[in-house]
């Protein structure tokens, strides 16, 4: 395995270069809405733990695959380089074979799909169609002749299924059934997720626009596009309170607030700012939001039952 040195990024070593392939950051996109999923199924059924783990660690599989996929064919369309700021760098970097990523994110779609035929056992065969469905967009986000990645439609569709699907599979396999109430906060989630798409797209806008791609944030231009980043914060966060007014959540959700302080970081983060190194803080800080606010609601799910 070769190295290479970088006047920005310096490559990893040992375990670390594998670790950082699966993009860590950007894991939280995956278990928040698992667990936030099965949180709101525990206030109206009992909790099945092995399914909720099958769950979580395949979902968690297949956003590492996805990142995986991007490392890839990014590398092989020119786009990644040494210097390149928010990769894994296992390619360009650390001198992993291209092909080698491509396996490893195949094996993991492979372990996610005999951890899917598990929980399709214990509940119902659609999970079969609606998980074949979330592993194509996984690939098909990056790889494929007319990626995801290169649309404005990118913050929508992982929004979509990073948000909503995921929390509504992770209801569905507890309860059985799909509730109105399980939609209405599974919205704040596909906001914050689509958020992280949002962000990361405003940080590669300038090499983005290089590379032919038709992002959101390219389409609109960078100030408009952390004036939308800031209105999905408020929308989500205002979703939230809304629900608790209408009793969909318990009010010991509100805890969510005390992220607020995340959200603003992140906005002011990216005023002002070109370069893509000096918009990471902002990106991670847009990340650390979703994080927050679905562990945070999580939690307070979770208090309101045990004291129920």
């Amino acid at each position: 395995m070769s190295s290479h040195s970088s006047p920005l990024v310096k490559p990893d070593k040992g375990w670390r270069i594998w670790w950082q392939l699966t993009r860590p950051h950007t894991l939280t996109a995956s278990f928040v809405p698992v667990l936030l999923g099965t949180a709101f199924a525990m206030q109206n059924s009992k909790i099945d733990i092995p399914i909720f783990i099958a769950m979580l660690v395949a979902c968690l599989l297949i956003q590492a695959a996805t990142n995986m996929f991007n490392e890839y064919y990014d590398y092989a369309r020119g786009l990644d380089h040494e210097e390149s700021v928010g990769i894994g760098g296992a390619i360009v970097r650390n001198g992993v074979k291209p092909k080698t990523v491509l396996n490893l994110a195949l094996i993991f779609y492979g372990i996610s799909a005999l951890l899917g035929l598990y929980i399709i056992i214990s509940s119902s065969w659609w999970i079969a169609v609606i998980g074949a469905i979330c592993m194509a967009v996984g690939y098909f986000y990056t790889g494929g002749p007319l990626p995801i990645a290169y649309t404005p439609f990118g913050e929508i569709i992982s929004g979509f299924f990073m948000g909503i699907v995921i929390i509504l599979i992770s209801y569905f396999i507890q309860t059985g059934n799909i509730t109105t109430d399980s939609i209405l906060i599974s919205i704040p989630i596909f906001i914050l997720v689509g958020a992280i798409m949002l962000s990361n797209n405003i940080r590669d806008l300038d090499g983005d626009k290089e590379n032919g791609r038709k992002t959101v944030a390219i389409l609109i231009g960078r100030k408009n596009a952390i004036t939308l980043l800031a209105t999905m914060f408020i929308v989500s966060y205002l979703w939230l309170i809304v629900l608790v007014l209408m009793q969909i959540v318990t009010p010991w959700t509100l805890i969510t607030l005390l992220s607020l302080p995340m959200p603003i970081k992140a906005v002011r983060g990216f005023i002002g700012k070109t370069e893509p190194i000096q918009m990471v803080p902002a990106m991670k800080a847009t990340a650390q939001t979703n994080t927050f606010f679905g562990l945070l609601v999580t939690i307070g799910l979770f208090i309101s039952f045990l004291i129920k």
